[in-house]
């Protein structure tokens, strides 16, 4: 893999090739580059990582057909790629507070499924 860019998806192949620390480490160097300030930078990488991994795996949990279809609405890849991560990140949450006791696949694909570009849009959804 050359160089991590969120504007294109990554090859599969090359991608799952990479251990999870260089998966993590090709991300911050991208943001690194683009001089793109983040809070916790390895956090919000972590998260490109996720979704990246799930979007390499087709569409076992929706998230690759979202990512496309996000993009149809107007969104560029990095972005959409925001908006599925933040809809992750609500879930992770609730595992950690203890308001959800176990992942739901099924939540998750379904949340999914009703994620636009006007909800993701709202104030209180792109902003985090």
């Amino acid at each position: 893999m050359n160089r991590y860019d969120p504007h294109q998806a990554p090859d599969p192949k090359e991608w799952n090739e990479l251990d999870e620390t260089e998966r993590i480490d090709e991300v911050l160097q991208y943001h690194k580059h683009n001089r793109i300030r983040l809070p916790n930078a390895v956090l919000h990488a972590t998260f490109h990582v996720i979704v990246e991994n799930q979007t390499a795996m087709g569409d076992e949990l929706n998230v690759a057909r979202t990512l496309k279809r996000l993009m149809s609405e107007g969104l560029d890849r990095h972005e959409a790629l925001h908006a599925i991560g933040f809809v992750l990140s609500n879930h992770m949450c609730a595992l950690m507070n203890g308001t959800a006791s176990a992942f739901s696949e099924s939540l998750y694909a379904s949340e999914l499924e009703s994620l636009t570009l006007e909800k993701w849009r709202q104030p209180d959804q792109s902003s985090s």
